[in-house]
């Protein structure tokens, strides 16, 4: 091995070692969504009776709340440090908890105890955005723009891992111990965390309080072409987030949480094998290839006869996934100044939040007119619509 081989890969070592304890907050803060994800749908449609519009509004009020706080959270972080950023987050993440246990408490009422779960989704929410937004410009601040396409495919592997081990843990609690066991999870994990980041040294904020809303302006003109390719094809990811279980539910067949699984293995694969491409070749070409792969996995998952193809297909869309975040993401945050790339990152990732959040309610529509299979064709075609976007950027 040539002794160029050799210092590259101990580079690589050492920024993961440097990034490491991020990527254990990224990854234990997901965790507590990767566990609900499969047990939420099945709590309110199963246990609280309601429809499948409603699990679409449960899921998806997380990303609107998430959504509204993006681009609050970027400027948090960026005027008040990427620590307290994440902070703040992991508060938000154990009240999240509590209001899970009081919306069990309510069970025998439902349209009570889905109230409660609408204000734990919703604080969830909060809390993905503060950590995730805090813990990238955080890590931006170790390794600088030039190495931001790791920075975000590292992070982004964290939060993945943790979809990948939260979903079948979620569905093996939740047969043996019910709704509660997500809840304790929910309430303990960031509590956790929380304690365990305040020994540690944050970055200090490179910008002073500044007019929110101008910086805003100035920032959505760099990264909304970008942030709308993230939008289309987050629709392909959150159909099976929402509609996963479900449609195996429909169909007879188990091993639904394999789905998440299979989604999740393929997306931290592909970061691992190709996470290095968008520093290396460009953002634009990385998600310009990925949005295909991605689309073609939906189409799988909508025609599959036999839940092996839609294992299949699952994987796929992970695969395609893995790199459309730090492909588009690379975009966004070069055309930002450093100054304001927690702002850069909030406003880009808001998109993916617009998108799930409306993306929820309107595919359970099409679910209740016309089947669980249709809504992941519509969701396919939806992340087709982010190919041109991506050829506008490469031109750019």
């Amino acid at each position: 091995m040539s002794n160029s081989k050799i210092n590259s890969i101990g580079q690589t070592t050492w920024r993961l070692s440097m990034l490491l304890p991020l990527m254990m907050i990224v990854f234990s803060t997901y965790l507590i969504v990767g566990v609900a994800m499969p047990v939420v749908p099945l709590y309110v449609s199963h246990e609280l009776d309601f429809g499948t519009f409603a699990v679409g509004l449960t899921v998806s009020c997380g990303f609107l709340t998430a959504l509204f706080s993006r681009i609050w959270s970027g400027h948090y972080a960026d005027v008040r440090g990427a620590k307290q950023a994440v902070a703040i987050g992991l508060v938000a993440g154990t009240v999240a908890g509590l209001l899970y246990i009081v919306s069990l408490m309510f069970v025998s009422t439902p349209n009570a105890a889905i109230s409660f779960l609408f204000l734990g989704r919703a604080l969830l929410g909060i809390c993905e955005s503060f950590v995730i937004t805090g813990a990238t410009v955080w890590g931006l601040s170790l390794f600088g723009i030039s190495h931001a396409g790791k920075v975000i495919a590292w992070l982004g592997t964290a939060l993945w891992a943790a979809y990948a081990a939260g979903a079948p843990l979620g569905v093996f609690l939740y047969e043996d111990f019910g709704f509660l066991s997500t809840c304790l999870v929910t309430f303990a994990l960031p509590l956790l965390t929380f304690l365990a980041i305040l020994p540690l040294t944050g970055p200090e904020s490179k910008k002073k309080a500044a007019n929110v809303v101008t910086d805003t302006v100035q920032v959505l003109k760099s990264v909304w072409l970008p942030g709308l390719g993230l939008a289309f094809t987050a629709i392909g990811f959150g159909s099976i987030t929402a509609f996963g279980a479900l449609l195996f539910a429909d169909k007879g067949w188990g091993s639904s949480w394999l789905v998440f699984t299979s989604l999740s293995l393929a997306f931290i694969l592909g970061r691992l094998f190709f996470g290095h491409l968008p520093d290396k070749i460009g953002g634009a070409k990385v998600a310009l290839v990925s949005v295909l792969i991605e689309g073609v996995g939906g189409l799988f998952i909508g025609f599959a006869p036999v839940p092996l193809l839609a294992f299949i297909g699952a994987a796929i869309t992970g695969i395609g996934y893995a790199l459309v975040y730090p492909g588009f993401g690379l975009e966004a945050v070069r055309l930002t100044p450093p100054e304001n790339h927690g702002l850069a990152m909030g406003t880009y990732t808001a998109f993916l939040d617009l998108s799930l959040g409306i993306a929820g309610p309107a595919l359970g529509l099409v679910a209740d007119a016309t089947g669980l299979t249709t809504v992941f064709l519509v969701s396919s075609a939806m992340v087709f619509c982010a190919f041109p976007l991506a050829v506008v950027l490469l031109k750019k």
